[in-house]
């Protein structure tokens, strides 16, 4: 029986003949022998003396719809990549019977796709100088390695983040002012403890980490801390528990809640002083606040110095047509409030120099073209290094603001001027027409700036001159000669 031999560098593995074929096999037909060999491979060639492919077999309908009997015919060393050639060329100089089979991975380059890795080794066909050159498909075991390796990269980059995040919540640990331990719900004993934990409950003089719970406050409420442990097995959240720390006397609130990881149990202890206590307590009454002003009827939202949206409640996004407070935040509030964009100028430049406003008249425009008649309340916000305006919307009820927009509308002197036609030329009627309309558009601009010609010139369009000019034309306000100056 022969020895088997070792495997040379990039062998699949080592190589045994049979011992006796002659006797074993015995002799084959070619159609037998190819069948066989087709089956044994992914490819089999058959190649001549001069290199050139005389047959080709495939068992994947994939190689063979990717190859195709393209190969037959041409140059065994024209059909592989130029980095490929030399191994190809080898594999043409089969190894004798007494040596092991030689592997060689070839490239196989197709168009428009990546190149076809394949496994080759070759056996000489005796005299007639052919040789026969077998091949195993790499692509799937490309594709298995392909898939390992994301799913290692995968793996470590999920591995970085949890790092990471550890890190990041070791360092809230560490730093919290809240006093927290974790405990070991089996034993009871303190698995970790922040340094506020350790000042409340040690005085910071020693680690309380390993220490039985109950050890660490007084013997009047060391039963009350243990109930409590009791209790966060079968409630959400134990809250409120009055304990003394052993050492010192320090009265304690405690909150207790079970976490579970794996297969193991913890109780997360959290204690705070009574001052922290009265701080949480704060915190419930602004939260309540916030509550009641996203209850509100009226419409209220919140600006910074650029006009642009910090905060609005449910009724303000009502009046803009609008669902969520997402949409309105970082916007100019100009973009829903005013009948043009003077209306919030002059608003705000009103708050900025009285500090607070009533009873402005103007309107909200709708995202989807509604509109609403309001009456805004203001209040600037300083000695804040981001100084900002809270504005009050009421909405005006809809038959007293149409009852007021027609008063205005409608002015008996344009009754009046009707009766003339036919009397006066058309010129003098549309003249005396054009002073009426003016009069009223200054008179809203007057009543809409509270007075302030300036801004009400601002929002004509008008200079102050040219607005000064038709103050004095119609009669309107008192004029001392010194309207060049600002109001």
């Amino acid at each position: 029986m022969g020895r088997p031999t070792n495997p040379l560098p990039g062998s699949r593995k080592a190589v045994k003949p049979f011992d006796s074929p002659d006797k074993t096999i015995g002799n084959l037909k070619a159609a037998s022998a190819g069948n066989l060999i087709a089956a044994a491979a992914d490819i089999a060639l058959v190649i001549d003396r001069k290199g050139v492919v005389k047959d080709v077999a495939f068992t994947s309908d994939d190689l063979a719809a990717s190859f195709g009997t393209e190969w037959v015919g041409e140059s065994w060393l024209d059909i592989v990549t130029p980095e490929s050639r030399k191994k190809a060329q080898d594999l043409l100089e089969p190894s004798t019977n007494d040596k092991p089979m030689r592997w060689r991975q070839v490239n196989h380059a197709l168009e428009d796709q990546p190149d076809v890795p394949v496994r080759y080794t070759s056996v000489s066909l005796g005299s007639a100088g052919k040789v026969l050159v077998l091949g195993q498909d790499l692509r799937p075991q490309a594709a298995q390695q392909q898939r390992i390796m994301e799913a290692q990269a995968a793996m470590e980059r999920e591995y970085e983040r949890l790092r990471h995040a550890e890190t990041r919540y070791r360092a809230v640990f560490q730093v919290s002012s809240e006093a927290v331990l974790i405990v070991d719900a089996a034993t009871q004993r303190v698995v970790e403890a922040n340094p506020v934990a350790s000042q409340f409950l040690a005085n910071g003089t020693k680690a309380i980490s390993g220490r039985h719970f109950s050890d660490l406050f007084s013997d009047a409420t060391s039963a009350a801390a243990k109930e409590s442990l009791v209790s966060a097995q079968t409630m959400p959240r134990v809250e409120g528990v009055p304990v003394e720390s052993a050492h010192g006397n320090k009265r304690l609130s405690m909150s207790v809640s079970l976490v579970r990881q794996s297969r193991s149990a913890y109780f997360l202890v959290r204690l705070s002083t009574q001052g922290s206590a009265a701080n949480a307590a704060d915190l419930v009454g602004r939260s309540n606040v916030l509550k009641a002003i996203d209850q509100l009827p009226d419409g209220l939202v919140i600006v910074d110095k650029d006009r642009r949206i910090m905060m609005a409640n449910p009724s303000f996004l009502e009046l803009c047509e609008l669902a969520q407070e997402s949409q309105v935040k970082g916007e100019p509030v100009e973009r829903w409030l005013g009948r043009v964009s003077v209306d919030v100028d002059v608003l705000l430049a009103h708050v900025r120099e009285h500090g607070a406003t009533r009873r402005f008249s103007t309107v909200v425009r709708g995202e989807y073209g509604g509109r609403s008649d309001v009456e805004i309340s203001a209040v600037h916000i300083s000695g804040q290094e981001a100084p900002y305006y809270a504005l009050s919307l009421r909405q005006l009820e809809v038959q007293a603001a149409r009852k007021a927009d027609a008063e205005k509308q409608l002015p008996r002197s344009v009754e009046q001027l009707t009766k003339l036609v036919g009397r006066v030329p058309l010129k003098e009627l549309v003249r005396e027409t054009t002073d009426i309309v003016e009069r009223l558009c200054i008179e809203a601009a007057l009543d809409l700036t509270s007075g302030n010609r300036a801004s009400a010139a601002e929002m004509l369009g008008l200079s102050r001159q040219s607005f000064y000019v038709k103050l004095r034309r119609h009669g309107l306000g008192e004029l001392d000669g010194t309207e060049h100056e600002i109001d």
